[in-house]
């Protein structure tokens, strides 16, 4: 494993282990405030928390994997392992949001059946006001360490906080509903937990959407692309770039591309200029960034055309 490997391992271990540590704290005050204080929207949201401790063990368990160097059976490296663990993240944020969902339901028919929800205690709307300050920033603190080691499982995972926020910003106005409008306001709290359903399907919509594209091998931004050709053309000595592809793995980008140089340039000029390409390359994309570059001769009738494709 390399130094920088192991580096971007440990911060995503730190991040993760701290994400942890605030979610079975905060697992712990939301069952004892929901139970105390009669509340099963803040029952419902502890169980939102309890997912969130699954996922960061699905983060660690998968950093591990993802940044162990090349193989006999992997050419190009663990980093889809990566890719797998925010499908997983983005499958447990769907589960949950469907989970809440049911829940609502349940609920709003109580009421339009004619029944009475349980007025909740004043302990589980300080609950709910402690849950939304300590995930809001931990979401900040997470998706913020995750853009910088360009990890898509820690940014998942930061959202997955997020969320939990949400759930708990509708637990609360939910609960501040029921506590202080009177018994016909209780059903606030299962429609508002409705909306942050919602939200929260959009979000895990997004992730799978991004993950499973990474999976079938998608290519990169047409905006990146056009940054890596212009790179790869930065000498004047390299001609007609075609046949680009791209794609990401993990946390890296694999980048093929064809150039073509003077037909009579030496072998050893096309390599020092094919090892400039990749030395530009990586120093934008990173030290992990897989390149393969294909030299052709340019043709005499071809001579200062430009290329879209061969």
């Amino acid at each position: 494993m390399s130094a920088e490997a192991e580096i971007r391992k440990r911060k995503i271990y730190r991040v993760t282990f701290i994400g942890f540590v605030v979610n079975l704290l905060l697992t712990g005050l939301k069952f004892v405030a929901g139970i105390v204080g009669r509340s099963g929207a803040m029952v419902a949201d502890a169980v939102h928390s309890c997912s969130d401790m699954a996922t960061d063990v699905v983060v660690i368990a998968f950093a591990k994997i993802s940044a162990k160097p090349r193989d006999d059976g992997h050419d190009y490296g663990h980093g889809k392992y990566e890719t797998l663990a925010t499908i997983i993240i983005s499958l447990a944020l769907a589960a949950v949001g469907a989970g809440i969902l049911l829940n609502s339901v349940r609920a709003i028919r109580i009421v339009v059946e004619g029944g009475l929800l349980p007025r909740p205690g004043a302990v589980a709307l300080v609950a709910a006001v402690v849950s939304i300050a300590v995930k809001e920033i931990l979401y900040r603190y997470t998706i913020r360490e995750g853009r910088l080691v360009d990890s898509p499982s820690v940014v998942a995972n930061a959202w997955h906080h997020r969320s939990d926020a949400l759930s708990s910003l509708g637990t609360l106005a939910g609960i501040g509903c029921a506590y202080f409008l009177g018994d016909k306001w209780r059903i606030a709290d299962p429609i508002a937990a409705l909306v942050v359903a919602v939200f929260i399907f959009k979000i895990a919509f997004d992730l799978i959407r991004t993950g499973l594209g990474e999976l079938l091998e998608r290519s990169l931004p047409d905006d990146v692309e056009r940054e890596i050709l212009q790179i790869v053309t930065a000498s004047s000595e390299v001609q007609e770039p075609h046949n680009l592809r791209t794609r990401r793995i993990g946390a890296s980008i694999a980048v093929e591309v064809h150039v073509r140089v003077d037909g009579g340039m030496s072998v050893s000029r096309s390599h020092e200029l094919t090892v400039d390409i990749e030395r530009r390359l990586r120093a934008r994309f990173g030290a992990g960034t897989m390149i393969s570059i294909h030299v052709e001769p340019v043709k005499p009738a071809a001579a200062g055309k430009t290329v879209e494709g061969a």
